[in-house]
């Protein structure tokens, strides 16, 4: 590889009680879930913008805007997808990903491996290139009150 660029990515979504939680691209029994245009799966949709942002594509926004009726309640696996064929398109691969989500409850260390199995996949490459990781801010700001969630993402690509 010659060209390597790393990206990285930021979201936040609401909480709101009765909606499904998705993180990673797998869904988590919660009482909770995020107010989204989409699925609100806060994870994937920083990811999609760490990628982007490696490959000075733009955000999630420009590609994916939450005024089109096209992603009303899209799965964001599907997001992911096309946010990969992007990457694709410009001859880039991505060599890893870490993720970071911060949630104070539901405990979402028992759904890490199932979401780096589900994120890998969709990108085409291991498990083990894909790292997700869960913590909490100690009942600190929105977070820890449990009015929303967050997450980082930051990738490396390559060409």
């Amino acid at each position: 590889m010659t060209d390597l660029r790393v990206g990285n990515g930021y979201d936040v979504h609401a909480l709101a009680l009765g909606l499904p939680l998705v993180l990673g691209g797998v869904l988590i029994e919660s009482e909770f879930g995020c107010v989204a245009h989409s699925d609100g799966d806060v994870a994937i949709h920083a990811l999609c913008d760490a990628l982007l942002g490696a490959v000075a594509a733009g955000d999630i926004g420009k590609h994916f805007p939450d005024s089109s009726e096209a992603f009303k309640g899209i799965d964001s696996k599907i997001l992911l997808s096309k946010t990969m064929d992007i990457l694709k398109g410009k001859g880039y691969h991505v060599v890893n990903a870490d993720i970071t989500i911060a949630m104070q409850a539901p405990k979402l260390a028992p759904h890490i491996d199932r979401m780096r199995e589900s994120l890998a996949a969709v990108m085409g490459i291991e498990t083990g290139n894909v790292s997700v990781k869960a913590t909490t801010t100690e009942h600190l700001g929105f977070v820890g009150r449990g009015e929303g969630c967050e997450a980082y993402a930051v990738v490396l690509v390559g060409k």
